[in-house]
């Protein structure tokens, strides 16, 4: 069945990747459909083919210490994954860490990850355990692992080959039993090829490697994930919100959403709050602003098209910043006089220049 080019599957429990709890309806337009209240495949949502893959992977690797690689854009739901894998795993009842590598000046990171030992360094007044002691006998989420320094690669791939380490201004070394799960949006072959990311290092994280696809690739899923922000933001608001036009939710898979889950969720919430009533309100004109060209259902023709608009993608959603942490340059994972190079090739300019 399909509502303006929309098409509704219906979801029956054979046809979800996940057992779903108790049913509730939520009409699109004046059509009704069942859809799951409450995922339980550690709170993923989802039923597309390229979602069950991943979690196929998740249930294979979960059962055992191997390292993971999670590769994907920002907002992809990473985090996610690594919690499944851990709460799957044998390791399920002991701690979770995480440590964002892109979020903690490098100056700090060593210590986080390490700990020191008081007077290691000016102002290390008291003893102080690291993110990978603590998560000893349990698991140890490295999110944006291409951000670590070259300088703590050496200690780390230390961690992963003989299971020590030493905390910072002690001589002594310490055995740790952790499973390390890595995630990162970057190229970290080519960051290994530009000497920015060491190679033996990649190759211990590189031991199971799964890429979660972005969300334009999943454009099925969508609809089941704006209900579920749906319910999660008027239920947090107590409001009752059960109606999307047949109009927003066909404009809201449609969109690139360059930001991913973590977007679409914004959006939701930010719909939520304007929604006056129970039919759900997204500013629809400020949507179709932002669909990049290419998007109306015809491929692209060339390579260079495809290129052309991914780092069109990227510039729009970094506000065309190329450099720093979160920059286009980064974000894309080559280095900024490359990306700049590659800008002037495919005539990529910036759109009042």
């Amino acid at each position: 069945m399909s509502v303006n080019g929309l098409t509704l599957t219906d979801l029956s429990h054979h046809d979800l990747p996940f057992a779903p709890g108790p049913l509730s309806t939520v009409r699109i337009g004046l059509l009704s459909r069942p859809l799951p209240e409450k995922p339980t495949f550690e709170g993923i949502v989802g039923q597309s083919s390229s979602l069950r893959q991943v979690l196929d992977l998740v249930d294979t690797v979960a059962n055992g210490s191997s390292t993971v690689l999670l590769l994907g854009e920002t907002g992809t739901g990473k985090e996610l994954i690594a919690r499944a894998i851990h709460n799957r795993s044998r390791r399920g009842d002991r701690a979770f860490v995480k440590l964002n590598c892109a979020a903690i000046p490098s100056g700090l990171l060593e210590s986080e990850l390490f700990g020191h030992e008081r007077g290691a360094f000016t102002g290390a007044i008291t003893q102080k355990i690291g993110r990978l002691e603590l998560a000893d006998q349990g698991s140890l989420f490295l999110d944006e692992i291409g951000d670590i320094p070259l300088e703590l690669q050496p200690k780390l791939l230390r961690v992963l080959q003989e299971r020590e380490f030493e905390r910072l201004g002690s001589t002594r070394t310490q055995k740790v039993d952790v499973r390390v799960v890595a995630a990162t949006h970057r190229d970290l072959e080519g960051m290994v090829l530009e000497k920015q990311f060491r190679s033996d290092l990649y190759y211990r994280l590189n031991v199971f490697p799964i890429s979660i696809p972005p969300l334009r690739e999943r454009p099925e899923d969508i609809p089941l994930l704006v209900h579920h922000f749906i319910e999660q933001a008027a239920r947090k608001m107590n409001k009752a919100i059960d109606i999307v036009p047949p109009e927003t939710m066909e404009a809201l898979c449609e969109y690139r959403w360059p930001g991913n889950i973590r977007e679409l969720e914004n959006v939701i919430e930010r719909a939520v709050i304007l929604s006056p009533g129970r039919v759900l309100q997204v500013p629809l004109r400020a949507l179709h602003s932002r669909i990049a060209p290419g998007r109306s259902g015809q491929p692209l023709e060339t390579l260079a098209d495809v290129e052309r608009e991914h780092i069109r993608a990227t510039l729009k959603d970094t506000r065309w910043v190329l450099s720093g942490p979160k920059g286009a340059a980064t974000r894309l994972g080559m280095k900024r006089s490359t990306l700049y190079f590659r800008m002037k090739k495919l005539g990529i300019v910036r759109p009042w220049s």
